[in-house]
């Protein structure tokens, strides 16, 4: 059994290793810190499956990198695990490909169940998740969601939310300052914001940064 682990945080990763290496003896376990090395090890190597943090620098989110991860390997199961607010992150991550969606403090009681459950072909979703995923379509605003952005569109939304420039998110995601600007265009069209400050409340309330 082979498990590849990504997260940017030593402290994370080393924890889900020891965890992993109790439940798995005979396990071969891996662990790099950004989407270069992830996507590195994934290309060079089969997984049985791949546990990946959605905030991963340089550039590539989690999201992009489980896109590229299933179309190099769609049978190689990714389980995503994420600080931020499952009900707007969990949906996008199974979109994109994952096989399960776990909050990082869900994580040491449930990623033993999740990992043997994606590798039997089964989704997997932490109950502190699906709870989340339950409250929010009761009370879905299918006119102004981030659903309705695209997974691009979602990853300068969240740079836009947390401060950052049109040059710096340039930058981040390896794009033209004229992209980003067109990105935020849509981004404002779809939301229905007429400035930043409405964007940053929006992400504040709904706990996206």
């Amino acid at each position: 059994m082979r498990i590849l682990i990504a997260d940017d945080h030593t402290i994370v990763r080393e924890g889900i290793k020891m965890l992993l290496t109790e439940a798995y003896p005979l396990a071969e376990i891996v662990d790099v810190s950004d989407a270069v090395d992830l996507m590195r090890f994934v290309y060079k190597e089969k997984w049985d499956v791949i546990i990946c943090d959605i905030s991963m620098p340089p550039g590539d989110s989690g999201l992009e990198a489980v896109k590229k991860i299933k179309e190099h390997s769609p049978k190689t199961p990714v389980i995503i695990l994420s600080m931020h607010s499952p009900d707007q992150y969990a949906v996008r991550s199974i979109k994109a490909g994952a096989m399960g969606y776990l909050t990082k403090g869900a994580a040491t009681l449930e990623l033993v169940k999740a990992v043997n459950q994606v590798m039997s072909g089964r989704k997997y979703l932490s109950p502190d998740v699906a709870d989340a995923l339950a409250d929010a379509f009761e009370h879905i605003d299918s006119a102004k969601t981030v659903e309705s952005l695209s997974d691009r569109e979602f990853e300068v939304f969240k740079l836009l939310a947390s401060g950052h420039s049109i040059s710096d998110i340039a930058k981040e995601l390896v794009l033209s300052s004229n992209t980003v600007s067109t990105f935020r265009a849509r981004i404002f069209e779809k939301m229905g914001f007429h400035n930043n400050l409405e964007l940053i409340r929006y992400a504040v309330d709904n706990k996206l940064i």
